[in-house]
C-alpha cells in the first residue's frame, strides 16, 4: 500500500515527533510480502519498512512461487545475531515457510525492529518495522555501518508509513 499526503491527511493521523502517523497503524495489522524474482536470484520484503502503533500485528506472507523464507528477528537468540530490537522486546523466528504460508508477530513495545531472511540474508532480503506511540519520541535504530543490510531510514518510514524497495 502506497500513501499519499491526502490520505494521511484525510485518516486523521496520530502525531509524532511533528509527522503524522496514519490512522491505520493502530489497527488490526499489515501484510509483509516475501518476494522474488521468476529465476529466485532476487528476493526481498515488500514492503522494506512499514510504520505500526502499539498492538499491531504484522503478518508475513511467502509470495515467492520459486523460494522458500523466513522471518527473523537480530537478536543473540537467532544464530548469534546483534540485538537490533528493542532491549525486552520477544524475538521471532518464523522458521522457513513455503510459499502461500504465512507467520504472524504482535508488536507490543515501542521501538525500531530489524529482521531477516536467514537463506537470503547476504542477499540483502532485511526489513525494518518501527512501532512507535502517539506523542511519543521518534525511535532510533541501531546503526552498525554494514552495507550489506539496507535498512530503509526510520526517518523515512515515520513520514511515508511504509516503504517500499526503489
Amino acid at each position: 500500500m502506497i500513501l499519499s499526503r491526502r490520505h494521511i491527511l484525510r485518516t486523521g493521523g496520530l502525531a509524532l515527533a511533528g509527522l503524522s502517523l496514519p490512522a491505520w497503524t493502530a489497527e488490526g495489522g499489515i501484510d509483509i510480502r516475501m518476494r522474488g524474482d521468476a529465476v529466485g536470484a532476487d528476493v526481498w520484503f515488500d514492503p522494506v519498512g512499514f510504520l505500526v502503533g502499539p498492538g499491531a500485528t504484522v503478518r508475513w506472507r511467502n509470495d515467492d512461487a520459486g523460494n522458500s523464507h523466513t522471518t527473523t528477528a537480530y537478536h543473540p537468540d537467532n544464530r548469534g545475531h546483534p540485538l537490533r530490537i528493542p532491549e525486552g522486546a520477544v524475538p521471532w523466528n518464523s522458521d522457513y515457510l513455503l510459499p502461500g504460508e504465512t507467520f504472524a508477530v504482535t508488536f507490543a513495545k515501542p521501538g525500531v525492529y530489524d529482521y531477516f531472511c536467514i537463506p537470503h540474508e547476504m542477499a540483502g532480503m532485511v526489513g525494518r518495522i518501527v512501532v512507535a506511540e502517539a506523542g511519543g519520541a521518534a525511535p532510533v535504530a541501531v546503526d552498525d555501518g554494514d552495507a550489506v543490510h539496507a535498512f530503509p531510514p526510520v526517518a523515512d518510514i515515520l513520514h511515508r508509513g511504509a516503504v517500499h524497495r526503489a
